[in-house]
């Protein structure tokens, strides 16, 4: 039994979530599943092409991007999403994974179909891998992520390629948003007597669950124009929680661990909230 001493020791420590040891030195790239590649994932697309080509040049094996989304490119989209005239038509995952795979050589894969099980309940193909990120519009389609999450960590030997290891979620407003971190179980943690190590970090969706289904009558129809979308998300929501989000990844590989499992950002008047590991 831990004396009075010890218990005020360490809740005087800071806590600290290490980074799994599979992220800091793999032997292949990282598997990365994208959903969503709308306003803020087509931006999250391409910071993790700005990180790959970092890691790489580090002496990492880097990121290896599977990009899920089933939906078509039309005007609405041109302008506050990365998407271009010519390319209204085509698949919205199709257009990025193509124009970054020219762009810098990689061979990331592109999924033209939603990230969910199908009508007999089997598991998404390519639905394994370490690092999962959500930039989705609506309820449903996260805890449809986190059912499968927990589905896949439960079914794997903790040794095998692509186990699930993180999930970082990217949700907001009109000109509000957040960013959260969590484990996909626990997280084996180093002793440490100068931090207190926190192994688990809880989804959004048992955390906030609540939260979120008091959220699910929102207005998720498709935008007929920019101005239209405008109203729904201002210009530069998206590309900020972008930025800050994948620095709280970056974060990851390149300290070895964080104080911090997220963010609220709010741009009406410009404040950043952090959210410490508890």
């Amino acid at each position: 039994m831990k004396t009075a001493k010890e218990i005020c020791s360490e809740r005087s420590r800071t806590k600290i979530h290490f980074t799994d040891n599979y992220l800091l030195n793999p032997t292949n790239p990282i598997s990365v599943n994208l959903i969503g590649a709308g306003g803020t994932g087509s931006k999250v697309l391409t910071a993790l092409m700005e990180m790959n080509h970092s890691l790489i040049a580090l002496g990492h094996a880097g990121l290896q991007v599977r990009l899920w989304d089933d939906d078509i490119i039309t005007t609405a989209n041109l302008g506050r999403q990365r998407f271009f005239e010519s390319e209204t038509g085509l698949y919205k995952s199709v257009a990025l994974i193509n124009r970054v795979n020219r762009c810098v050589g990689t061979n990331w894969k592109a999924e033209t179909r939603k990230f969910e099980k199908d009508k007999f309940g089997r598991l998404p193909e390519n639905a394994r891998a370490t690092i999962t990120i959500t930039c989705v519009d609506n309820v449903k389609a996260r805890f449809e992520v986190a059912e499968i999450l927990k589905e896949l960590n439960h079914g794997y030997n903790k040794h095998r390629h692509n186990k699930p290891v993180y999930w970082v979620d990217f949700g907001n407003s009109q000109q509000t948003g957040q960013v959260l971190l969590s484990t996909v179980g626990d997280i084996q943690q180093p002793n440490s007597e100068k931090y207190q190590t926190v192994a688990s970090l809880p989804m959004v969706t048992d955390e906030f669950g609540e939260l979120l289904k008091q959220s699910e009558q929102e207005d998720n129809t498709p935008s007929c124009s920019l101005a239209d979308a405008l109203q729904k998300q201002d210009l530069f929501i998206n590309s900020s929680l972008a930025q800050v989000g994948c620095s709280l990844l970056w974060n990851l590989f390149r300290n070895g661990m964080t104080p911090y499992r997220g963010f609220f950002l709010n741009l009406k008047d410009f404040t950043t909230h952090p959210i410490k590991v508890a």
